[in-house]
């Protein structure tokens, strides 16, 4: 095995596509459940912070499950693509989404419940709909701790390695990311190849971890 600078790209690639659904998913979901009233709310964030918790290898074997050639979901995906998303990239991304969008969601949701309710009741009041609200008001308000979200969101899906290697698989070159490339270095006695990609996943990380905490 040599080195090589394909897991890092595709560890960002990654990591960026996961960041960007993950936002979305997060900025609607926290504006749902701090704005509306919601029936079954701890159950519902229960069931979105169950990823920090579960073993990767459960959650691994339920993306399987979920997005396999036996379930409906699969069989529609397969009849739509002609292909499972299994041992693709999609499938690292899903991944990444999963263990990264309880960490969005939590710093949206601190930030939208740190904005002033009378800025958002005059703003209504003044003919402001649900939407330009949002992204006109709560979303500015909130930006730190929205940015603060992305980064630990982006790091989360960056360092994913569990889920990843049961669902998307170990294909250097395809679906080998930073944390399956150490792993498959290690396994194969690449000790020094090992290290560059930790040193890289380390200075990576760190100086996003960096910029949070500078400010």
């Amino acid at each position: 095995m040599e080195f090589s600078w394909l897991p890092v790209k595709l560890s960002i690639y990654v990591s960026v596509v996961a960041t960007v659904i993950t936002f979305f998913i997060g900025v609607f979901i926290s504006y749902w459940m701090v704005r509306k009233k919601v029936k079954g709310k701890a159950l519902i964030e229960t069931i979105l912070f169950l990823p920090l918790v579960l073993p990767p290898s459960v959650i691994g074997f339920i993306l399987i499950i979920v997005f396999g050639s036996n379930s409906v979901i699969g069989q529609a995906i397969q009849m739509v693509t002609g292909e499972s998303i299994i041992f693709t990239v999609t499938a690292a991304v899903i991944a990444a989404i999963v263990v990264a969008l309880p960490l969005m969601y939590q710093s949206i949701k601190t930030g939208f419940q740190s904005v002033d309710s009378n800025i958002i009741g005059a703003a209504k009041v003044d003919g402001a709909g649900d939407m330009r609200v949002l992204w006109r008001i709560i979303i500015p308000v909130s930006s730190k701790a929205i940015i603060a979200g992305v980064i630990l969101s982006f790091t989360r899906a960056f360092g994913e390695f569990g889920a990843t290697l049961m669902f998307a698989g170990n294909i250097p070159g395809q679906t080998q990311t930073i944390p399956t490339a150490i792993y498959l270095s290690i396994e194969s006695g690449q000790t020094q190849i090992a290290w560059y990609y930790v040193l890289i996943s380390i200075a990576f990380s760190f100086m996003l971890l960096f910029s949070i905490n500078r400010k």
